[in-house]
């Protein structure tokens, strides 16, 4: 199948080079202390972060803003994805202290909106459903702040679904992360209709709680399979929408076949929202996470 050109901009006719990103991904690190406290405090608490672990173009932005995306239950996963720099191997202990320092963190950085995201636990009975519902309390019982959760697929788990959604996050978000025809090479052992399920479950059980997910573009994907993507989420009731460029972690991982101007993600922007999501949030830095407090509708 050929890539077609996404929209204005036509296609790069050969692999971008991996060491070389275009001026618009070039950004001057923040000044000041805050970056340093994000860090000291996490790690003191002993509390790992995507933004860390997924090496996150943004992370010193948001540490320096006193904000980050609490990662659970370790740093390992069970699942080989092709675009993501945490590790796979043996996982570790679900540690029964992490919500109680999540929470801690949370209120000492003076969070008003806290994402909590997790490694895939496909090792653990319920993928770790039961400890996401323990973190979402600990935090709101000790901070009142709004909850995002950012989760795995459970295995199309209903009742581990269920368990997450009983905790009532204010946002339930979980990301497509790519178009069909790229789901073996991307996302590994996931299945593109048991994450279309796991939004439609989030809204079958509670119509009124956000629903959220998101997409990397510049891995491969066509103009007409993006909009099919799009289609797909709003027929289960997905109510935003985040699309950024994929950036490759390390040489090891799939390597960028397009970077697009900011100005095409604009243009995205505008017919993804054509198709009723309630908000739309697009351009190359943006990721699930990334000024998560003003994604919601």
């Amino acid at each position: 199948m050929q890539t077609l050109p996404l929209l204005s901009e036509p296609i790069a006719e050969v692999e971008p080079p991996r060491h070389r990103l275009p001026a618009w991904l070039k950004r001057s690190l923040p000044r000041g202390n805050e970056n340093n406290f994000t860090h000291t405090l996490l790690r003191d608490l002993k509390l790992e972060t995507v933004c860390e672990n997924a090496r996150c173009p943004n992370r010193p932005e948001c540490y320096s803003r006193r904000t980050a995306t609490f990662m659970i239950l370790g740093n390992v996963c069970t699942r080989p994805c092709g675009f993501c720099s945490v590790p796979r191997g043996e996982t570790l202990d679900v540690e029964d202290d992490e919500p109680a320092r999540v929470a801690e963190a949370a209120e000492r950085l003076g969070l008003k909106h806290v994402v909590i995201t997790s490694v895939t636990r496909d090792d653990l009975p319920d993928g770790g459903a039961d400890h996401f519902y323990r973190c979402v309390l600990a935090v709101r019982e000790r901070t009142g702040a709004a909850v995002e959760v950012l989760t795995p697929d459970f295995l199309g788990d209903r009742r581990a679904i269920d368990r997450v959604i009983d905790s009532q996050p204010e946002v339930y978000n979980h990301n497509m992360e790519t178009v069909p025809r790229l789901y073996r090479k991307v996302r590994g052992k996931a299945d593109y209709r048991r994450s279309l399920n796991l939004l439609k479950q989030v809204k079958e059980r509670d119509q009124a709680m956000v629903s959220k997910s998101g997409l990397m573009l510049g891995i491969g994907e066509t103009v007409s399979e993006l909009f099919d993507v799009f289609a797909d989420l709003r027929d289960v009731g997905c109510d935003v929408l985040t699309l950024g460029q994929y950036l490759a972690p390390t040489l090891k991982h799939i390597p960028v076949a397009r970077f697009l101007a900011p100005s095409e993600f604009d243009e995205i922007a505008v017919r993804a929202r054509a198709f009723g999501f309630k908000q739309v949030v697009a351009g190359p830095f943006v990721r699930s996470s990334y000024h998560a407090d003003e994604m919601v509708p």
